[in-house]
């Protein structure tokens, strides 16, 4: 199964195509304002509105063969734990090996821009070679949840 974290996801879309030609059951998770998918693989399920309250829908299911999508490293961290294999939408893994430094780097960051409230920037633009990055990713996570 898939599962993706779909508040703010740039790769919906490609995750869908990369799914149904797997032939691979998918939940996009959300607080609500996304279409629905008319594909009988893709469920679309919207939680109530409240902190983390779709990443607790998705971490409490992904578990080993599931592949989970997400830019949330908490949550990430979680779905690692479970044995799920993880991709941000940029195609990067996160896995036992890099998650308690992506972790750190994440509280890292936070706390700099507490404590610095005109630091100015964000994360780079989503790119097209991230697109691509994704999708290979993506396929050969799939490849390997079905091995």
């Amino acid at each position: 199964m898939i599962y993706v974290d779909a508040d703010a996801c740039p790769v919906k879309a490609e995750i869908e195509r990369v799914g149904t030609r797997h032939k691979v059951q998918m939940f996009v998770v959300s607080n609500g304002g996304i279409r629905p998918s008319p594909n009988p693989l893709v469920q679309t399920i919207v939680v109530p509105d409240g902190p983390d309250v779709a990443d607790m829908w998705i971490a409490d299911r992904a578990t080993k063969g599931d592949v989970v999508i997400t830019g949330d490293i908490p949550l990430a961290a979680r779905c690692v734990e479970n044995g799920a294999q993880v991709l941000k939408h940029n195609g990067e893994p996160l896995t036992t090996a890099n998650i308690g430094n992506v972790l750190a780097t994440r509280d890292l960051m936070a706390d700099m821009r507490a404590a610095d409230p005109f630091r100015q920037g964000g994360g780079k633009p989503f790119s097209k070679a991230d697109r691509s990055r994704f999708l290979d990713a993506l396929e050969r996570a799939l490849r390997a949840a079905k091995g």
